[in-house]
């Protein structure tokens, strides 16, 4: 991000507390961070570091209990709930562990589904749903169930469900957790590409330094804390390939997830 430039995500001194009193739980501690538009950010940690509560506050999931949380220059924490819908409606895009699609519902029918929220034709829906699974390679698959996809392809039609309204922000939690090993390294070039060519900002909670060998930087959290911030050089201009794993994180990244 260039001297001056006002960053897509920024975050100052961010805190979360869920309960009060003796039971208050402080999940996260006074979090600064900057996202750019266009980065790739894997957010790692181990289980009750605050990634999880930090991928919440930055999809508009939940709210900072204190500090300031900035998206595009304006302060979200100020929006009621109906303007953080329609934040999350117009910049955002969700993929999950788990897919989350409709079972007796076609792959066409559920990636159209968050363009019935925004009163879209019949006709506008199927040409957006027909653009976004022909992207992640699930062209001819539209009236399949996802009972007869893969795993690998229920996942490509949930990340179909999440750019079919064009996000700026792609926000994927632990998008590879059920798949495979060649499913996952599929999925994650796939997310590789999307933020390549279309300049989707991608945010990702993993566990997995295979994955995050995918982001341009790694951000790690421990104790409520972002314990570092390190720039990484992406598997796929490495020379990787998208058939097998990455290669293990470098340095003190790998340390830290160890």
């Amino acid at each position: 991000m260039s001297a001056g430039a006002i960053p897509l995500i920024r975050l100052r001194g961010v805190t979360k507390t869920y309960g009060q009193g003796d039971l208050a739980f402080q999940a996260l501690k006074g979090v600064d961070l900057d996202i750019a538009q266009g980065d790739f950010v894997a957010i790692m940690g181990p289980s009750g570091s605050g990634k999880s509560t930090a991928m919440n506050t930055l999809g508009c999931l939940d709210r900072p209990t204190t500090g300031e949380y900035l998206f595009k220059g304006v302060p979200v924490q100020g929006l009621d709930r109906d303007e953080r819908a329609r934040l999350r409606r117009r910049y955002f895009g969700f993929v999950f562990q788990g897919f989350h699609l409709l079972p007796r519902t076609s792959a066409q029918e559920n990636v159209e589904l968050p363009l019935l929220y925004r009163g879209e034709t019949t006709a506008q829906r199927h040409a957006a749903a027909q653009k976004a699974l022909e992207a992640v390679g699930l062209n001819g698959w539209e009236h399949h169930t996802p009972a007869e996809l893969s795993g690998g392809q229920q996942q490509r039609v949930a990340i179909a469900r999440a750019i079919v309204s064009n996000p700026v922000v792609l926000l994927a939690d632990e998008p590879t957790g059920n798949l495979d090993s060649q499913r996952s390294a599929e999925i994650m070039q796939l997310l590789w590409q999307l933020n390549q060519v279309q300049g989707i900002t991608v945010l990702m909670v993993t566990h997995e330094p295979e994955m995050a060998a995918y982001a341009r930087r790694i951000v790690h959290f421990r104790d409520g804390l972002l314990d570092s911030d390190q720039p990484n050089t992406p598997f796929p201009l490495r020379g990787g390939q998208g058939g097998g794993h990455a290669p293990a994180l470098q340095g003190s990244v790998a340390q830290e997830v160890q």
